[in-house]
């Protein structure tokens, strides 16, 4: 009998992913992954972990599965809280939960399966996961979930061919409603829970409130810059080559004071993130403020009217090698070869045409619309049909 390690949050996906799994006639254990102490930054008085635990114990004791919780905090800190302010210190945007899977998830936590003599560890993500065998090779295929709406192989696409191997998403198949409907009939007590927000793991925390207790505030100002801005309609230099073109292409405009008005002041630059609209409190435009580039070193938002804004679009981004990850390996790409892909650079985004340049430094991604708010630090990842085959931190 096979054992599996179900990775409980106190949802009803990972609630229905552990039945399931016991129908399947597997051997089930539920492991609650503590990965927060510092109640001081969750909004509500509620303790959320303390109730998730909870609800996770009493999903264990419904399946009639031994059940644990194991406290990765010390590991939480170090490998995503400590990399997040590094990141928003530089004038990045992180994605946490990218990172959570790939660091603590299937990491940290595949671990402590493994040494309790997993054959696998499961989780309740909406993907799924199937095996093909090339040149007598097996190889795993991390695939989109069932569930259009749901589908989170993007939180997925840093994750390696060993972790997949060793990997099972038994709701992958199905939808969420059907993913509820499972749990009332099964009576467990998170059927109608509400889905999770915030942080991976940390319950409800204010990003914001968060970030500002390690970064300091420092006040600046925040500069409107009008769409006619020379940098937006300047000729395209003839090109000698498609890389040079590339190159130009993914290159972001660099702005300075006088390339705008100033129009208000905030209290960091490194609290906002590009392609963001609330949290500007500045009035009287037209169209809403976006903010289109933030500079760290100086301390200056610049912000442009409308979603529409030159500022905000660009249709070529740029992967280096270093933070270039391939789930299909035997697909990678070697230096000149190109690449016909669907791909999105954030979650919930509907997935968009694009080519893949392999140079010498890196990955282009050439799509064939404008990108609005390309955000260094975040995710690109790349899809052959329903098959997730790749991803990297865009730069």
């Amino acid at each position: 009998m096979k054992r599996v390690i179900v990775g409980l949050s106190g949802g009803v996906d990972s609630s229905v992913a552990a039945y399931l799994l016991k129908e399947q006639g597997y051997e089930v254990i539920g492991l609650f992954m503590k990965n927060w102490h510092d109640d001081s930054v969750t909004i509500s008085d509620e303790c959320p972990w303390l109730e998730d635990s909870n609800d996770a114990m009493l999903v264990a004791d419904k399946l009639g599965i031994p059940f644990q919780t194991v406290d990765l905090s010390v590991q939480y800190k170090e490998r995503i809280v400590d990399y997040m302010f590094n990141e928003y210190e530089k004038g990045r945007t992180p994605n946490p939960d990218v990172l959570c899977n790939r660091e603590i998830k299937f990491d940290v936590f595949m671990d402590i399966a493994m040494d309790l003599g997993a054959d696998y560890v499961a989780t309740g993500h909406y993907c799924r996961k199937s095996t093909i065998e090339k040149d007598g090779k097996e190889i795993n295929q991390l695939l989109a979930g069932k569930d259009n709406n749901k589908d989170q192989s993007y939180f997925l696409c840093q994750l390696s061919q060993d972790q997949l191997a060793k990997a099972l998403f038994p709701i992958g198949e199905l939808t969420k409603p059907e993913v509820r409907e499972i749990a009332k009939a099964q009576d467990l007590i998170t059927a109608e829970k509400k889905d999770s927000q915030g942080l991976c793991f940390i319950g409800k925390v204010r990003l914001p409130d968060f970030l500002q207790q390690q970064l300091k505030p420092k006040e600046g100002v925040i500069v409107e810059v009008e769409d006619s801005l020379e940098v937006y309609n300047q000729e395209q230099p003839e090109f000698t080559s498609k890389e040079n073109e590339l190159a130009f292409l993914a290159k972001k405009p660099e702005y300075a004071l006088s390339d705008g008005k100033v129009v208000g002041k905030h209290q960091g630059a490194h609290y906002f993130t590009k392609g963001q609209r609330k949290g500007l409190a500045v009035g009287g435009t037209k169209e809403p403020l976006f903010v289109i580039e933030t500079d760290v070193e100086e301390n200056v938002i610049y912000t442009g009217q409308g979603k529409n804004h030159p500022g905000l679009l660009r249709n070529v981004l740029f992967v280096s090698n270093d933070e270039l990850h391939w789930i299909r390996e035997d697909l990678a790409l070697n230096e000149g070869e190109t690449m016909d892909v669907m791909a999105r650079i954030r979650y919930r985004q509907p997935l968009e045409k694009a080519t893949l340049h392999k140079v010498a430094s890196g990955l282009y991604v050439e799509f064939q619309n404008k990108q609005s708010a390309i955000t260094e630090g975040q995710f690109v990842a790349w899809y052959n049909d329903d098959e997730l085959l790749g991803s990297g931190v865009i730069s």
